[in-house]
């Protein structure tokens, strides 16, 4: 089994004067967000956060503007102070930390990208990436060596003594990555990016950190509002709405099997075709009657794309296979209802 990394168990943040008092209200009365602003004047911002993060996965948290996806991140490394429940960083609470224990998590252990990723004017990329290290007094030919691999990562050498505005956005944040990467953390904190960018670049960008953190099998926690991105770079989601979890899952799980209204609207513009595989959709080889011979066959994680190329080329099922041995099959109705989402025959 996989190690957990992050763990957040029962996480509550109420922001106002009265925060204690209101979540004493909740945990003795069970009220809700509207009861803790109309008795409180508090605004409940997280509400009951509770999930782990496994080492090299890519954890996506998102939600559209106020859902608390930014203010859950940043219990994290702090930023944010808990009003209850706990934060662990490979076993230890982080909210129990001295304030020198946490200045080392954050500078060690912890890389944060922002949006606007605030890079120096008027020092050269090379500085900008080695500034953490810089902080941390690590001598200059150690961060100058650190700094300039780090932007080999990103696919930026070559561009070491360019200042941030000879650079297009694009680049800049790779500049932003390169520095979060260079102090080597356990963990990458990813605050929306790449949602400032033209379209075709930030494909780009997720794609390339997607293989990059595969690479350096980097834990990371990626906030965006974008369900495209969060399917594109996840191997898990986080969906939130209005401070709470509403639902954990795979792209597939989440697509195929929304928790509730407020995630099925979310997914019904998401194509399948790419998303969906065969052991998802596949029915047991006894539903079909009569001969399989000539029959196509896919492994079971073929995705819909692929089925569909097959499925054309006969009125026989697709026999689905896992190392080697045949599993189940997907007829023709049984596919297009994978399309449509997972709907019942």
């Amino acid at each position: 089994m996989s190690e957990t990394v992050v763990k957040l168990t029962d996480v509550w943040k109420i922001f106002g004067d009265r925060a204690e008092e209101a979540m004493s209200a909740v945990k003795s009365r069970d009220i809700g967000k509207p009861e803790v602003l109309s008795e409180f004047q508090c605004v409940v911002g997280v509400q009951g956060a509770t999930f782990e993060v496994a080492r090299g996965e890519i954890f996506c948290i998102m939600g559209l503007s106020g859902s608390g996806k930014s203010t859950l991140v940043r219990h994290v490394n702090r930023l944010i102070e808990p009003t209850a429940g706990t934060i662990e960083i490979l076993g230890q609470d982080v909210s129990t930390m001295s304030k020198g224990d946490l200045r080392r998590v954050r500078a060690q252990q912890i890389g944060m990208v922002f949006q606007h990723m605030a890079l120096m004017p008027h020092r050269s990329v090379r500085e900008n990436v080695a500034y953490p290290l810089e902080i941390r007094k690590i001598p200059k030919s150690k961060r100058w060596a650190v700094s300039d691999h780090a932007l080999g990562l990103v696919n930026l050498t070559g561009y070491e003594d360019r200042l941030p505005r000879e650079l297009s956005g694009g680049m800049q944040q790779r500049v932003g990555i390169a520095r979060a990467l260079a102090s080597d953390p356990e963990i990458l904190l990813m605050d929306e990016p790449f949602s400032a960018l033209d379209p075709l670049i930030r494909l780009q960008l997720q794609d390339q950190f997607k293989a990059l953190v595969a690479q350096l099998k980097k834990t990371t926690l990626f906030i965006t509002h974008d369900l495209d991105e969060a399917i594109r770079i996840g191997h898990r989601i986080a969906i939130m709405k209005d401070g709470v979890i509403v639902q954990i899952g795979t792209p597939e799980q989440i697509v195929m099997e929304p928790a509730d209204d407020y995630v099925r609207e979310f997914v019904q513009g998401i194509s399948k075709l790419k998303l969906v595989k065969a052991h998802s959709i596949m029915q047991s080889l006894g539903e079909h009657q009569g001969s399989l011979d000539g029959a196509p066959r896919a492994d079971h994680s073929a995705d819909l794309d692929q089925l569909i190329d097959l499925a054309v080329t006969t009125d026989l099922p697709v026999v689905i296979t896992e190392d080697g041995t045949d599993v189940g099959i997907v007829t023709k109705p049984r596919l297009l209802r994978g399309i449509q989402g997972g709907k019942d025959d």
